[in-house]
């Protein structure tokens, strides 16, 4: 596909509730010429033209609060590249985002609005599910154990239904819930610093019939889009994302980016998060491991499906249970060559 200028690199930034801006490399690269805005209920429509396009960037203003847009750059040459805001602000999850937009080593990119990637949904506000919602939600898989679940059960749209499939992921006995009352009474000594990297191999061992399960269902063409999700929607929602796009041919830089990500968002609670365990008599310090997203961890994860596997592909086919035409429906449900 032709690229009259660098669209892998476009990225969207809100600047408050009905502005956004979009930049992108300026350099020697022509902007583009147009830009687009639509969403899942509505077609495209034209957002600027070049009399309003500055260098490197574009100021779009005048958006729904309520509606989360998607952008369309169009360069000199006809070429373009679909960007939206990765990341989905709700009240009461900070970790909800989108793993489309990533550009694949076979020149397409993963299709925006088709899976969201999540922290849990129990603390979801009433604007929230409304969103949710919006957004086409038709499948939610929850990595929680039972427990977790049934401390914070998730909140939902009723309309339209979405239908929730939980599918229990825990490192050995541990569970959010029981690592809570054993910080509560000061038990630390399980945190050693092999801990959370053991967790990622663990759930590559132990549950891939998990992972290929979730990618199954997305290898269907099914109306709606779909949501996974864990507590912190980090460790194990971090390895079921990074096996999609490793499978979808996004590169292991970009895959570790994507996993980093969940630091920044999550950094908004540790400051209350810190405050609660502190008064817990324990040191948070102690406890940063596993209230965060170690770049170990996803490198760990990677350099192990390397050395047993071969690749995320060969590991869901042998673990996973997932023939090789599946994942090429996979591709061909999740990906895209060309603009809409």
């Amino acid at each position: 596909m032709p690229n009259a200028f660098d669209f892998v690199e476009a990225k969207v930034n809100r600047l408050d509730a009905d502005r956004v801006e979009i930049r992108w490399p300026s350099g020697d690269n022509p902007p583009p010429v147009a830009v687009y805005k639509g969403d899942r209920l509505h077609p495209w429509a034209k957002a600027a033209g070049p009399d309003q396009i500055m260098d490197g960037r574009i100021i779009i203003s005048g958006l729904d609060p309520d509606i989360h847009p998607y952008f369309k750059l169009v360069a000199t040459d006809g070429s373009c590249v679909v960007v939206a805001e990765r990341r989905i602000r709700f009240e009461g999850a900070v970790n909800f985002r989108d793993i489309g937009g990533y550009p694949t080593m076979d020149g397409r990119f993963v299709r925006w609005g088709r899976a969201f990637r999540s922290d849990g949904l129990s603390r979801l506000k009433e604007n929230d599910i409304i969103a949710l919602g919006r957004l086409g939600v038709s499948h939610v898989f929850d990595f929680r154990t039972r427990s977790e679940a049934a401390a914070a059960p998730n909140r939902l749209p009723e309309m339209p239904p979405v239908k929730y499939i939980q599918f229990p992921v825990s490192h050995g006995e541990f569970d959010f819930v029981h690592a809570v009352e054993r910080i509560k009474s000061g038990d630390t000594s399980w945190l050693t610093p092999d801990f959370m990297v053991d967790g990622y191999v663990s759930n590559l061992e132990s549950y891939g019939e998990t992972w290929g399960r979730v990618v199954r269902h997305l290898a269907e063409k099914t109306d709606g889009a779909t949501v996974f999700h864990c507590t912190g929607g980090k460790d194990r929602t971090g390895t079921c994302a990074a096996l999609l796009l490793l499978c979808l041919g996004v590169s292991e830089e970009r895959v570790i980016e994507d996993h980093q990500l969940s630091n920044i968002y999550i950094a908004e609670l540790l400051p209350q998060i810190n405050e609660m365990v502190a008064a817990y008599g324990v040191d948070p310090e102690l406890l940063l491991p596993y209230l965060t997203a170690p770049r170990e961890c996803i490198e760990t994860l990677i350099d192990y499906i390397h050395v047993h596997y071969g690749s995320a592909n060969a590991y869901l086919e042998e673990k996973g249970k997932v023939d090789a035409d599946t994942l090429i429906r996979l591709k061909e449900s999740l990906l895209e060559s060309e603009c809409p």
